[in-house]
């Protein structure tokens, strides 16, 4: 009988290679490189918000009101197109206090630029990159026009700086004994932010004034003239005339009428003093006995009738060796000057009706 023999099965071998395990891993690979491409992207796009705006470089006005925090700033730069983000904004302020870098933004009106991004835009605005606003006093401007200079410069009320300038507070803080800074405003240009305290303007002015009198304050006390003497003499000599070349003439003859115990008779100090002023000096005018009339009144008026410049403030401490008297106007912006009174009368015949002494 034939035996029928079991064949035996060879044993099944594994093959080695990515099977499930690997392909699990590589999915985890490619998962995580997806994770991170995204996160970076994600990153890319957040850091994006902290771009400039715009490429272009231009001027972008902005007012930061006083005491305002940083998310009404923010606001107010991404209404005004300086920033992408309010919230990448208020995280670069955080980044920069944690790094110690203060952030004490600057109040007022500024000037920015859209091309800056925001780390820039922090940056400017702690510096205090202000809009400023000139404004020109010429030489032999009085309180009330350079009230109205500053003003029109859109710095303030010319009233409030008026009544400023009146102050006996503010003007001996100032170190000034007058009854009021006219004089003291020194005639130059002058750059102020809006929102500027008008008391920081005029305190400006002052300073600048003492800085040319230092200059002059010596020669002043050996001629032995006061502040408000020499301030007085100057303002008047200024407003005679605009010929620089006449200023010492004209400072001698008004020291040598006061020598002589003569009325000065000058017409800008009876104008000063006059409400309403029409551009024509009136017999009455001449005759009206306010404090400065010096057709009037003799010496020096109670102060000065404007500011005057440097030039006539020189002219006052070093004036012309001379004995002329009398001046008057040869209608071309000089002047004749005479020592007598019948030269000075033909002079006045010649050049005008009225005399101009």
């Amino acid at each position: 009988m034939t035996r029928l023999v079991e064949k035996k099965k060879a044993p099944v071998k594994i093959k080695t290679g990515p099977g499930a395990a690997g392909r699990i891993i590589g999915f985890l690979g490619i998962a995580a490189t997806l994770a991170l491409l995204f996160a970076f992207l994600g990153l890319l796009q957040y850091a994006k918000k902290f771009t400039a705006p715009e490429t272009e470089s231009r001027e972008v006005l902005v007012t930061i009101p006083q005491g305002a925090g940083y998310p009404e700033i923010a606001r107010i730069l991404r209404e005004k197109g300086l920033i992408r983000d309010e919230g990448a904004f208020l995280w670069a302020v955080r980044i920069k206090s944690k790094l110690r870098q203060p952030v004490d933004v600057k109040a007022g009106e500024q000037t920015l630029d859209p091309s800056l991004n925001a780390w820039e835009v922090i940056s400017s605005l702690v510096k205090g990159n202000f809009k400023f606003y000139p404004f020109t006093i010429p030489e032999g401007r009085n309180l009330r026009e350079i009230a109205m200079t500053v003003e029109n410069a859109g710095l303030g009320s010319a009233q409030d700086f008026l009544n400023l300038c009146y102050d006996r507070d503010f003007i001996k803080s100032l170190g000034i004994e007058a009854d009021s800074l006219e004089g003291y405003l020194f005639p130059e240009t002058y750059n102020f932010p809006k929102n500027t305290p008008l008391k920081t303007i005029a305190k400006s002015m002052t300073d600048q004034f003492f800085k040319v009198w230092d200059k002059y304050k010596t020669l002043a006390a050996a001629r032995g003239l006061t502040l408000n003497e020499a301030l007085t003499m100057a303002s008047i000599v200024e407003k005679e005339t605009g010929a620089p070349q006449e200023r010492p003439l004209i400072a001698a003859v008004f020291f040598n009428r006061l020598d002589k115990k003569m009325r000065l008779q000058t017409d800008p100090t009876v104008i000063y003093g006059l409400r309403d002023f029409n551009g024509n000096i009136t017999r009455a005018d001449l005759e009206n006995p306010h404090p400065y009339n010096t057709y009037v009144h003799q010496g020096l008026p109670p102060g000065p009738i404007a500011s005057p410049g440097e030039d006539a403030i020189k002219a006052v401490l070093n004036p012309a060796k001379t004995k002329y008297l009398y001046f008057v106007s040869k209608n071309d912006g000089t002047h004749h000057f005479s020592t007598t009174l019948a030269e000075h009368n033909k002079m006045v015949a010649r050049y005008q009706k009225g005399g101009n002494g």
